[in-house]
């Protein structure tokens, strides 16, 4: 597929020009599932360019064909969801089941923001000039670059190209290169639609080719990215010479609170379920859980327990529960957390090896108890199949112990009781908050962190105005 995709510039297919060969690898099996030809740098000035030429017809197509525009992308997606989810678990490894899943959330924001071009209001201020109106207006931003990681290879793409299409801007993304096949398949739907050329463009290549145009560019005046901290703050850095807005989506260390009152069964079933989905290689997944003493047995009995009988295994294979890390750099990092936590005291109470299956990147379902709040595995983001447990007593501490962390992308809490409900919600810091749930990412809510997980916001209706300026008017007659 690669050779028949590649760089989508202009409206069109082509190979990329650049000197380096980029090659995808299955991680369910190690094995090459093709390769590509990167972008040079020349080929990412050339989708700016496209992008910027396009902008002013885009920005003055009315909204109500832009969001005809936008359904006929969401039907495109629908008809291609089969092989679409092949591909998915194919670059990314997680099981056919997940990948048909993340496909439905991608085709969820193109709906969903089709409709909000339809709802981008202004208002109407009281002037104090007589004879006068002021006026509230929202304009798209202009071009936009958007940056993209490989854990969720079609949503992540889906969230920035959705909402920046339906202000008006136009858009160049770079995808991750170890998913780009992935991306292309959202791409080739836009084709498939009638997206005029170059509103939409696709570049895939390291970042001397790709990011580095783009970022130094007056022409982009907006950029998006979902990617770790370290690359945020690189990108904040980057964007000051030409005062980009940014809005980012950054790593993640979320802790889950469960009371004494909880719903024990369910705390279990919701959590080893989304813990070790797409093997932990989720951003908003829980990584550090806080237990009430009365339950802290029981839970880390049964979260070992769930864990255990999960089957690991080649992402298409159909009673796969988990599949394999992305790759061998994320292999080793999660056996160096792993062992930090065994130097530290922490009891691997199942797991906590690596699996061979398939010659792919494979890791056991880990559970790790009884860590001190510094370990590695409770201090920072493990983006793995680790759940890290601790105990806790008094509630005024719990609140310290879990807000003293720089990450603060999403929190959650299990407990019946509806005062506790209201204090989780007040003294969690952090940009999403689940109370006896993990459904946070969903297009009409909006989605993102605080603190060094990020800024801005993506979906709901709030997610449209990160690709829009607000204009004053005032108007006198």
């Amino acid at each position: 597929m690669y050779d028949n995709f590649g760089q989508f510039i202009n409206g069109r297919w082509r190979a990329g020009t650049g000197s380096e060969s980029l090659t995808v690898v299955d991680p369910g099996n190690g094995r090459a599932l093709g390769h590509l030809q990167a972008s040079s740098r020349e080929d990412t000035l050339e989708a700016l360019n496209s992008a910027d030429r396009a902008f002013a017809g885009w920005k003055n197509t009315p909204a109500w064909q832009r969001a005809d525009l936008l359904q006929a992308v969401a039907r495109a997606m629908t008809a291609a969801a089969p092989a679409a989810a092949v591909t998915i678990s194919k670059e990314s490894g997680k099981p056919l089941a997940q990948a048909k899943r993340e496909w439905e959330l991608a085709v969820d924001q193109f709906i969903w923001h089709a409709e909000e071009a339809r709802r981008i209001y202004g208002r109407i201020i009281e002037s104090r000039v007589p004879g006068g109106r002021c006026e509230v207006l929202h304009e798209p931003v202009g071009v936009v670059a958007a940056f993209t990681a490989w854990n969720f290879p079609v949503v992540l793409v889906a969230r920035k190209l959705a909402p920046a299409l339906a202000a008006g801007c136009t858009v160049v993304l770079r995808p991750s290169s170890e998913v780009p096949g992935s991306a292309m398949l959202i791409f080739e739907c836009l084709r498939q639609a009638g997206l005029p050329a170059g509103v939409a463009n696709l570049v895939v290549g390291p970042t001397a080719t790709t990011y580095d145009p783009l970022m130094a560019s007056p022409r982009v005046k907006k950029v998006s990215l979902t990617g770790s901290t370290q690359i945020g703050q690189r990108m904040i850095r980057d964007a000051a010479a030409t005062v980009k807005r940014l809005s980012m989506e950054l790593g993640g260390n979320a802790p889950v609170v469960v009371f004494g009152d909880a719903d024990l069964e369910k705390a279990l079933d919701l959590s080893v379920a989304t813990k070790f989905a797409n093997c932990g290689q989720v951003c908003v997944t829980g990584d550090r859980f806080y237990v009430h003493q009365s339950l802290y047995p029981a839970f880390v009995d049964g979260f070992a327990r769930r864990a255990s009988q999960l089957k690991v295994g080649y992402g298409l294979d159909d009673d796969t529960g988990m599949g394999p890390l992305i790759n061998p750099k994320r292999l080793q990092a999660i056996e160096n957390i792993v062992e930090d936590a065994r130097s530290r005291g922490g009891k691997i109470v199942t797991g906590g090896h690596r699996l061979d299956v398939n010659g792919g990147y494979f890791y056991a379902p880990t559970v790790i108890a009884d860590l001190p709040d510094d370990a590695l595995a409770m201090a920072e983001e493990n983006f793995g199949p680790i759940a890290a447990i601790t105990a806790f007593s008094d509630t005024e501490s719990l609140w310290q112990r879990v807000n003293n962390s720089s990450f603060a992308l999403s929190a959650y809490a299990f407990t019946r009781d509806p005062a506790l409900i209201r204090e989780s919600v007040s003294r969690l810091e952090s940009g999403m908050v689940g109370i006896n749930s993990y459904a946070l990412a969903a297009a009409e809510a909006p989605f993102g962190g605080i603190k060094a997980s990020g800024m801005g916001r993506e979906g709901g209706s709030e997610g449209i105005h990160d690709y829009m300026n607000i204009k004053l008017a005032q108007i006198v007659v």
